[in-house]
């Protein structure tokens, strides 16, 4: 017969500490967010005629030109670097983004291969 209860081997005690290891990886990865987002990325295009700088919350916060990527004859070659370099810088903050939730979630091995139950 079961004891009552329905938690056979002292399943409880389990639960809090499962509680306490998901509270613990809800702070470490708040933690990790909030450094992200600190974090600025920059790309180049065009020879780094073209800069652009994004945060690590996929904002751009900076675009920076050089003299000779500025030609009124062939502006879609500097809307071209432009747009290049924006996507790189935020290619970069995405990969950052996928590497911290990859370390705060590694020890899960696809979602409940690291959980005791």
């Amino acid at each position: 017969m079961a004891k009552r209860g329905g938690f056979p081997g002292g399943m409880p005690g389990n639960m809090n500490n499962l509680m306490k290891q998901a509270q613990r990886m809800q702070r470490q990865m708040e933690e990790g967010q909030k450094e992200l987002e600190s974090k600025e990325f920059s790309a180049k295009a065009g020879g780094g005629a073209v800069e652009v700088v994004v945060t690590g919350k996929k904002e751009v916060v900076k675009v920076t030109l050089s003299e000779e990527a500025v030609d009124p004859e062939d502006i879609e070659t500097l809307q071209d670097m432009i747009v290049a370099a924006a996507n790189e810088a935020l290619r970069q903050a995405e990969e950052a983004n996928s590497e911290l939730m990859g370390k705060m979630t590694g020890g899960l091995g696809g979602f409940g291969g690291g959980l005791p139950f």
